[in-house]
Order: C-alpha cells, then sequence, then structure tokens
C-alpha cells in the first residue's frame, strides 16, 4: 500500500491538456483528482484536483474555464492551500484575429493572499495553424485587485496596503506541437503581466511541458512550470520553480 502511496506522490496524474478554443469540437473536458497520505514519524497529507472545460455555447462563442485546489501538509501544519479559477470568453476562435474577454480569480496561502480578481479582454491571433500544431499570441488589458493577509512587503511603498489595485497589460504565448510523427508532443504556456501605473509591480510565468504518448487518451508527461512575482511579503522568495512527471488524460 504504502509503495502505491509513493507512486502516486512521484507520478500523479496530471489532466491539464492544453486545449485549443479553435477545436470545432463542442465540449472537451478534462478531470483530475491525486492524492497522497502517509502517517507514523512524518505526517504528509497532499490533495489536488484540476478540471479543465471547453464548451460552445453558441455558434460563435466559445467558453473555456480552468480550475484547480491544492493542498498540503506536512507534520500538521499547512504548507499550501490555493484555489486558482481561469475563465475565458471567445468569439470566433476559428478565425486568424479574434476577441476575447476573461476573468481569473485566486487565493494562495504561501503567498498570503487572501484573494485575487482580475478582469479584462483583447485579442488573439493564430501564429499559425496546421493540423494538430498551433501556436497563438494574445494581448490582454486587465483591472487587477488582491488582498493581502498581511502588510509587510519586501517594497517599502506598499506596506500598510492591505489590498493593492493595478491596471495591468498582459503578453501571452501558447503552443503546442507533435514531432517525430506524434512520438512526442510539445506544449508550453507563459506570460508577461507588467502593472501599467507602477514599473515596480510585474509578474511572469512560464509553463513547459513534454508528453509520450502511451495510449491514445493516455501520455507520460514531464512538466516544468517557473513563476515569479515582483511584489511579496517581506521574506519571501519573488520565485517559484516546480518539475513534476505525471500522467496526462484527455477524454478527445
Amino acid at each position: 500500500m504504502k509503495r502505491i502511496l509513493y507512486c502516486l506522490l512521484i507520478f500523479p496524474i496530471v489532466l491539464s491538456a492544453q486545449i485549443n478554443e479553435s477545436d470545432t469540437l463542442k465540449v472537451k473536458a478534462n478531470l483530475s483528482i491525486t492524492g497522497f497520505f502517509q502517517s507514523g514519524n512524518v505526517e504528509t497529507v497532499i490533495f489536488r484536483a484540476k478540471s479543465d472545460i471547453s464548451v460552445k455555447p453558441w455558434k460563435k462563442w466559445v467558453f473555456k474555464t480552468n480550475n484547480s485546489y491544492v493542498y498540503q501538509e506536512f507534520g500538521k501544519e499547512k504548507a499550501d492551500e490555493d484555489i486558482l479559477s481561469l475563465n475565458f470568453l471567445y468569439f470566433n476562435p476559428e478565425r486568424k484575429l479574434y476577441p476575447l474577454a476573461l476573468g481569473f480569480v485566486s487565493t494562495n496561502f504561501r503567498r498570503n493572499i487572501d484573494v485575487r480578481y482580475l478582469f479584462g479582454g483583447g485579442i488573439s491571433y493564430q501564429v499559425f495553424s496546421k493540423n494538430k500544431n498551433w501556436l497563438k499570441l494574445s494581448l490582454t488589458g486587465e483591472y487587477e485587485q488582491t488582498h493581502f493577509a498581511t502588510f509587510d512587503f519586501n517594497i517599502d511603498e506598499y506596506d500598510g496596503n492591505e489590498s493593492i489595485n493595478t491596471l495591468r497589460s498582459t503578453l501571452w504565448l501558447n503552443g503546442k506541437y507533435h514531432l517525430f510523427k506524434d512520438k512526442l508532443i510539445v506544449t508550453h504556456e507563459s506570460y508577461v503581466q507588467p502593472s501599467l501605473e507602477n514599473s515596480n509591480n510585474y509578474r511572469w510565468r512560464a509553463d513547459l511541458g513534454l508528453e509520450l504518448p502511451v495510449w491514445t487518451f493516455l501520455n507520460f508527461k514531464i512538466n516544468y512550470l517557473y513563476t515569479f512575482e515582483s511584489i511579496v511579503i517581506e521574506g519571501q522568495k519573488r520565485e517559484d520553480q516546480f518539475l513534476t512527471l505525471g500522467f496526462t488524460l484527455k477524454s478527445y
């Protein structure tokens, strides 16, 4: 039993295959629930859940939502409890250039973020789309409001602020490529997100995945995630890096 639990921790099932909103299928869905529990000298609890859904409510519209929940506890002390909801509404995504609206809601226990809201819109451009390979570039503008649990920051001018609000501009780059006759799949999702009001308020994120198909609906996956945030609570590091191994399951 312990060996099975360790395998679940080291090789979690990751159902987060990148969904292309320009595909013609009316409904796409992924769902993941993984966990790990260890008791005794060291007590560990890890729970992760993630869903990714894309639907066509009307002929020219596509709604895509990605929701995740993470909880981690080590030695009966909570290390993470995060919620992330990414929501997009696209109009005519089968075209080369099309508009989009977005709304994000997130929390982050480790970074002392009680809740963060972000709403906006912009345009997306298909750089190329051929067979299963595609590359997209998007430019959006957003209003963001972040409420923190503590008010002592690494940049002194923000000290004492319960919330930090700003207008942002975001440059997104997403792609997916099938190489060597579909024996290797490369995915990447990245963005740069500066504030339009304060030059010292910015963040970026890079998410790179390599997938090896095992079965029609199952791929082995290596994933690297890098995140950077310029404004953090005093004493925290600005960057985080994650390297994970797992599997991708998909319904299409």
